[in-house]
Parts: structure tokens; C-alpha cells; sequence
């Protein structure tokens, strides 16, 4: 088993600062802002050839009360989870009664613990650790996390008791099955919903939009079938995103969307359809991605309103009609396992293998049913199809003229694929070659005269008469 590492602190010591260094990514948000991090982020690193988990978690002061308490309860998970805890301290600010409780209770509670003196640049090191040795722990480290300075001694110290074996990528923190992004507006429950489909409070949940700020993945197995979770941040209109964080998040969400392989939309029932849920569809679409869409909150509403906001989305929905709709309580619970046909049916559909013969036949007979329109006299010619990839699939189609046919066709022919293929829950997008004339380069430096011979020859020699 490779090592698990967790980090901890007060709030604003650096600690998302060294987990990037360990992982060497950018995963987790860094600013100077105190608790940032509200979630437990995990991540992959290696020093030579040994392997280890890190886990980024929030700060802890002892005095924790609302949102706060839920970070710090996420924070001793992680610490009950690990088997080396980094306990990180300022060297500007000192030593403060709140890193006296941290190391109180890592000593009660008999972890693997070293004190990282972090933020000694400009310091006498042995000047700065000074302080912090009244704390009674063993081992000092100092380092600069921000510029790497100490943290490879750091960590050859730390995980010289653990074996060098590689481990598979299959383990613990490596994303497996599919990947699932929970993407929604600020507030709408896709924190809650994760917790639930997790069957435990892995993310912190609270009455207050805005709660989650980085996007956390979370391997899990239902079934004997492998997932990966996304709980992304709340994304609002660009216009209301004010704070830097909060657009650090936005970015995240949007990445996170992006890379996963079905996007589960949640829009909350009771506040009824807004703008920003068609802006997010939108961007969902433009980027591919297989989706299914989850009105949540439905629990205790008005048959009234619930008729109401049917009939809204059968409106305001029509463009995104090949996605499968749930009606949720994240809460309670309700509706929640029905998600996971729609997410496999919607994943398989945008991988679906496509046979050439068989898109080039649906093409032929949509033509037959509806032939395109004519373009300047001449008409348009659609010869073949075949895939050019998928998640999404896609699907080229060659012939005359296609880049004068309209999107009306083009759509016709989206629907017709979709239909003929029973492709559920993905976007198909169509690309349209038009085919060279073969005879344009050889004709081009020839005149009028001597290209009517060429091809009065050429046609001879089709009709077999020379």
C-alpha cells in the first residue's frame, strides 16, 4: 500500500501551496485568503521510485463554528485517514495557540506527525524553528513550500520507514470507470447529491452558495462497478463573479466538465429554470460531453408547481431533448439510484462504436425520405458517412456542395443518426467534406481550348469508345 500523507494547519500557512509541490500539479486553489479549502483534496505523488497519496485539507483553529466546523470535521477525516500527518506552521507569524490544540490532538490521538516550519525564506532557519520546539514533537523541517526549498530532505525523512514498491495506477487516487461531473449553479444541492450517491459526508455541505471551491475527485465503487465523482463549484453569470477565487473556481468547474465523461446537470426545482442553467446546457453541449439533467429539490412541492415546471421544461428543454431528465431529492435521497442507468446508457451512447456501411445506408435512405434542397441550380450531394470519433460521436459526411447546406438539414440529419443508432444522452456532431474536383489542378494551366479536349477524351474513353 503506498503511504498516505495528509496535511494540516491553521488556516493560510500554505498548505494547498505544498500539496501542488508534492503532486506537482496545480489541483488545489492557492491564494492569500484564510480557508480556501473547504474539501479534502487527494492527489499522487513520487520521490524516485516510491509512490504516495497526499491529502490537501482545511484549516483547523478549534474554534470552528458553521461552514468552518464542517472544514475542520473534513480535516480530522483526513488525519484519521493517514499514516503520516505534516502539520504545518508559519515562521512569520510564530508559534500560536492553535497550533498548541493541533499538536494536542495529534498527540492524543498517536499519529506519525512532523512539523513543517514552512515560509523561511529571508529567515535564520534555527532562529525561526526556535519557537515551535516547545511543542515537544521530535522532528523539524524547515522549508519554503512556494519555491520547493527543504521539501524533497522532507520527504526522503518521512517516507524512509515505508517499502519502495510502485504501485498500480489503479489504486486509491487514480480516476477510474466513468468520470462523472456534478456541475451546476451556486446552491442547488451537487455537494449533497454527491454525498448521497457516496453514502457519506465526503464533501462539506452547507446552507450558504459558494461552499465548494475547487473541484474534488472521488474514486468510489457501486456494485462492483468502478466511478469516478466531480463535485465542481457553483458557476454563476460572469458578470456576478466578482472575487478572484471565486473565478479561480468557475475555471476549475468548467475544466472539470471538460474532462469528464458524463456531466450530471443539476437544476433546482424550486427556484424554476434561469438563465444560467441554459448557459451551462450550452457549454455542456459545445463541449460534447454525454449528459443527463436532475431537478432537484423535488421533495414536498405543490402538484401545482410541479405541473408548472414541467411544462417550463418541455419549453425552455426542447434543444437538449436526447438527454435523459430525473426528478431528485439529494436530501432524501429520492430518485437518486435511477441517475445511474441514464449515466451508463448516456456514456455508452457517446462511445458507441459506428460501422461505415451502416452510417453510409441511414444517410443514403434520409435522403430518399428528404432530399436537400438545391443551391445556386445545382443540386446538393450527399454520398457517404462515416465516424470520425466519439464521445461525442461523430459523424463525416462527403459530397457536393455540403458546405451550402443549410442548418435546418443538418439537424434533420442529427435526429435521423439519433434515432436510427438509439443514441441516448449525447450530442452528435455532424461534419460536412465537400470533394475535390479531380480535374481542377491538371486544368489549370491549360486554355479553354485544350481543357474541352481533355475532357471530351476523358469522357470517350468512360463511354468506352476509345
Amino acid at each position: 500500500m503506498r503511504p498516505v500523507i495528509a496535511i494540516v494547519g491553521r488556516p493560510n500557512v500554505g498548505k494547498s501551496t505544498l500539496f501542488n509541490r508534492l503532486t506537482r500539479s496545480r489541483d488545489a486553489i492557492v491564494a492569500n485568503v484564510p480557508g480556501l479549502t473547504r474539501d479534502r483534496q487527494y492527489g499522487d505523488g513520487q520521490l524516485g521510485q516510491q509512490h504516495f497519496i497526499a491529502i490537501d485539507t482545511g484549516g483547523i483553529t478549534g474554534y470552528e463554528d458553521g461552514i468552518d466546523h464542517e472544514m475542520a470535521s473534513q480535516s480530522l477525516q483526513a488525519i484519521e485517514e493517514a499514516d503520516i500527518c505534516l502539520f504545518l506552521v508559519d515562521a512569520k507569524d510564530g508559534l500560536t495557540p492553535d497550533d498548541n490544540k493541533i499538536a494536542d490532538y495529534l498527540r492524543k490521538n498517536n499519529k506519525n506527525s512532523y512539523m513543517l516550519v514552512n515560509k523561511i525564506d529571508g529567515l535564520d532557519p534555527d532562529q525561526a524553528m526556535a519557537d515551535f520546539y516547545s511543542l515537544g514533537m521530535a522532528d523539524l523541517f524547515p522549508i519554503t513550500a512556494t519555491q520547493g526549498r527543504g521539501v524533497s530532505n522532507m520527504l526522503a525523512r518521512v517516507l524512509k520507514d515505508f517499502s519502495d514498491e510502485d504501485e498500480t495506477s489503479t489504486e486509491a487516487v487514480a480516476t477510474k470507470g466513468i468520470k462523472i461531473a456534478i456541475a451546476g449553479r451556486p446552491n442547488v444541492g451537487k455537494s449533497t447529491l454527491v454525498n448521497r450517491m457516496l453514502g457519506e459526508d465526503r464533501v462539506v455541505v452547507f446552507d450558504q452558495p459558494g461552499t465548494t471551491r475547487d473541484s474534488v475527485y472521488i474514486p468510489f465503487e457501486r456494485r462492483g462497478v468502478p466511478y469516478t465523482l466531480i463535485d465542481t463549484a457553483g458557476i454563476r453569470r460572469r458578470g456576478k463573479t466578482k472575487e478572484t477565487v471565486e473565478k479561480f473556481s468557475v475555471v476549475k468547474a468548467l475544466q472539470a466538465i471538460q474532462d469528464a465523461n458524463v456531466v450530471v446537470l443539476i437544476v433546482d426545482a424550486r427556484t424554476g429554470i434561469v438563465e444560467q442553467d441554459l448557459h451551462l446546457l450550452g457549454y455542456v453541449i459545445e463541449t460534447g460531453r454525454a449528459l443527463v439533467i436532475a431537478l432537484n429539490k423535488w421533495d414536498g412541492m405543490e402538484s401545482a408547481d410541479k405541473d408548472h415546471i414541467k411544462t417550463e421544461i418541455r419549453r425552455r428543454f426542447i434543444f437538449v431533448d436526447f438527454a435523459k431528465l430525473h426528478f431528485i431529492s439529494a436530501k432524501y435521497g429520492t430518485g437518486v439510484g435511477d441517475l445511474y442507468k441514464s449515466i451508463h446508457k448516456a456514456y455508452d451512447s457517446a462511445n458507441k462504436k459506428l460501422a461505415t456501411n451502416k452510417l453510409t445506408q441511414i444517410l443514403q435512405d434520409a435522403v430518399v425520405d428528404h432530399a436537400p434542397p438545391m443551391a445556386g441550380g445545382r443540386r446538393i450531394k450527399l454520398r457517404y458517412a462515416h465516424s470520425g470519433g466519439h464521445n461525442p460521436p461523430i459523424i463525416v459526411i462527403h459530397g457536393k456542395q455540403t458546405e451550402k447546406l443549410p442548418g435546418h438539414y443538418s439537424r434533420y440529419l442529427e435526429k435521423t443518426f439519433r434515432k436510427r443508432l438509439k443514441l441516448e444522452g449525447t450530442p452528435i456532431k455532424i461534419l460536412l467534406r465537400s470533394d475535390d474536383n479531380p480535374f481542377v489542378k491538371a486544368e489549370e494551366n491549360l486554355n479553354q481550348q485544350q481543357v474541352a479536349r481533355k475532357r471530351r477524351i476523358l469522357k470517350n474513353r468512360k463511354l468506352g469508345r476509345l
